[in-house]
């Protein structure tokens, strides 16, 4: 396998993002959510205004193999991960796991004594094995249609000085 790169991400790339936003929560999120559930939250990148916002607002990292992007994470605020998707084709590679650090790293470097996220059924096991705890259960309404997520945290120490990994 070819070795992964990391870099930030532009407003070129939200064609890419959009799409592995959807194809994500379409097949692997199917288990834990029902159809019209998917149908809704993958209707989300339809939203272009928030796409921009994301991207212009947002620390934006993006995983790269073979020139194609594999994965992202964004942190709003230096303390919130708001988006968090691996492709479906390279789950379980230990993406998820390079990104979080790169993160994580970014947020100490911005000073913050812990990240925050609303987390889905699907990737609440992944924060967990991060050092998330569940804060507590929400029910979120999109479009008339009821979700349940998680509402995480975890505590980190700030450290100003550090390097975002050479980034």
């Amino acid at each position: 396998m070819e070795k992964i790169t990391f870099r930030f991400g532009t407003l070129h790339d939200i064609v890419s993002l959009q799409e592995l936003f959807v194809g994500t929560i379409k097949s692997i999120c199917i288990q834990d959510y029902s159809a019209e559930q998917i149908a809704v939250w993958s209707s989300g990148s339809e939203n272009m205004q928030r796409w921009n916002r994301v991207l212009t607002e947002q620390y934006v990292l993006i995983a790269v193999l073979n020139n194609s992007i594999v994965g992202f994470c964004t942190l709003a605020e230096g303390r919130y991960i708001d988006l968090f998707f691996v492709h479906k084709d390279y789950q379980g590679q230990k993406i998820a796991s390079q990104l979080y650090q790169y993160i994580e790293a970014e947020a100490r470097r911005q000073n913050t004594d812990r990240l925050t996220a609303d987390v889905s059924k699907t990737a609440k096991p992944f924060f967990i094995k991060m050092g998330f705890t569940t804060v507590k259960e929400q029910e979120v309404i999109l479009k008339d249609v009821a979700f349940i997520n998680y509402k995480m945290v975890k505590a980190i120490t700030p450290n100003q000085n550090s390097a975002c990994f050479g980034l």
